[in-house]
């Protein structure tokens, strides 16, 4: 870290230090706003890919829709439909279950 605090306090790179150019950008930035007619990409079996083997040919143990996640976000009022309906969607497959359970002490 020390030859970085260097090459910063050098006067030749001193400019590098105030163009927003090199600025890191902000986390909240990075990521691409997605409204919700493109919801489905993120749960939709269309958009999920399993890779075992990176470009390299080293073993990687992560889908494609994890890769979306990483640069792709719901935008704030979608976030909010997406986690109600997601929780709906959980409650629904409980009742289901618990539905066929009855069934079967039933019989």
């Amino acid at each position: 870290m020390s030859s970085q605090e260097e090459i910063l306090s050098d006067a030749r790179f001193s400019c590098v230090t105030r163009d927003p150019r090199f600025w890191e950008m902000p986390e909240k930035e990075r990521k691409i706003k997605i409204d919700k007619r493109f919801r489905a990409m993120f749960h939709d079996k269309k958009f999920k890919l399993k890779y075992t083997l990176d470009k390299r040919g080293r073993p990687i143990n992560y889908t494609s829709t994890e890769n979306l996640r990483k640069f792709y976000a719901l935008s704030e009022s979608d976030s909010d439909l997406s986690e109600n309906e997601s929780k709906e969607h959980t409650e629904k497959k409980k009742k289901k279950k618990k539905a066929k359970r009855k069934g079967e002490v039933d019989s």
